[in-house]
């Protein structure tokens, strides 16, 4: 028995030893990104169409916790990402969780080295302060580690969809969630037939995602889903979690990588 409880003792330390490696690693990874970030979004932000913020949006999100806007983006700016999304659609991490979600991703990290338009629209200025008027909070991007900080969401094979959900608060302050539509299409021609829905005291509520459409919600607030995607049909969002404060508690934080597993498998609860 002796020997089993010190063979067991050894694993375990053995795994703490090489988990510890790994984070460490994971933490270089993290910090290069950060230092990269400046050079590989130099000179690409964003054109808006939609500044500044009308006063009457602000008082929409105070009352519905969602906001959409058309067109948010002037159109070569619109076009840059598009054809960024475009290009990386078939690299996406695909995810099959069955009666929740079934879809594509590009993570975080890996748009930092394909999408550089995407990342600098998340970072600029800009569009943070757009944002803040509109939630009446200044608020900034959630931290580098956290893959779903920023994405690309493809919905590309038939059936792609996300069941009805909220997005949970993993942060120690607000936490808000800005799609930008980069891609809608269907296989006929016009929209994809996946349609962005939100519940509300009156009933479901399709808000529009045609591309250029900009929707900024509370996700712990407003239960929404994404409804399938038909074959043929392409839908690619830019996907952005900002909040007032990026820091979050070491439970609440495994807790977050149980769900991001929904959309980047089990790599994401050591990653």
């Amino acid at each position: 028995m002796t020997w089993l409880v010190a063979g067991g003792g050894v694993i375990l330390a053995l795994v703490a030893y090489f988990l510890g490696r790994h984070q460490a690693g994971r933490a270089k990874v993290y910090q290069v990104l950060a230092s990269l970030r400046g050079r590989l979004t130099e000179n690409l932000a964003p054109v808006l169409r939609s500044t500044p913020v009308d006063v009457e949006l602000s008082k929409r999100f105070e009352r519905e916790s969602l906001i959409h806007v058309e067109a948010f983006l002037d159109e070569q700016s619109l076009e840059e990402m598009r054809a960024e999304a475009l290009s990386v659609a078939d690299r996406a991490e695909r995810t099959f969780i069955p009666l929740h979600k079934k879809g594509g991703t590009i993570s975080y990290e890996r748009i930092h080295y394909c999408a550089p338009r995407c990342l600098a629209f998340y970072h600029s200025k800009l569009v943070q302060n757009w944002v803040s008027a509109v939630v009446g909070e200044q608020i900034g991007p959630t931290a580098d580690h956290d893959q779903s900080s920023l994405s690309l969401l493809v919905y590309s094979q038939a059936g792609d969809h996300i069941n009805w959900h909220y997005d949970h608060n993993f942060y120690k302050g607000r936490h808000f969630t800005v799609l930008l539509s980069l891609v809608n299409r269907g296989r006929q021609g016009g929209a994809s037939s996946s349609q962005f829905c939100r519940r509300t005291p009156q009933g479901d509520e399709v808000v529009s995602t045609v591309e250029n459409n900009l929707v900024v919600f509370e996700g712990a607030r407003c239960l929404h889903r994404a409804t399938s995607a038909s074959d043929g049909d392409l839908r690619i969002q830019l996907s952005m979690t900002f909040g007032t404060t990026p820091k979050i508690g070491l439970f609440k934080e495994f807790i977050r990588r149980i769900k991001d597993t929904a959309f980047y498998g089990l790599r994401v609860l050591w990653d």
